[in-house]
């Protein structure tokens, strides 16, 4: 129980920040951890592929993850915008 209570709230976090950094608001909790759970998936993936490691512990996993959730936003405006 206590892995998904910090999934969710380092989900938020790092929804906030990329919220925050990429348009200058926030989505609401429930969008903002959306974001940021699907931004880690693609912020740990693409650190990984470019050989990027921020270290260990929880203000890495939060900054990986905004990097992510920057880059779904990136993504998803390049689709709004068309």
């Amino acid at each position: 129980m206590d892995h998904w209570l910090y999934v969710l709230i380092v989900g938020a976090i790092s929804g906030w920040l990329a919220g925050q950094l990429f348009r200058g608001y926030g989505f609401g909790l429930i969008g903002n951890i959306i974001i940021g759970i699907v931004g880690s998936f693609i912020g740990f993936w693409l650190f990984g592929k470019l050989g990027i490691s921020l270290g260990t512990g929880t203000i890495s996993t939060i900054l990986t993850s905004a990097a992510g959730a920057i880059v779904l936003l990136f993504i998803a405006g390049l689709f709004r915008r068309s």
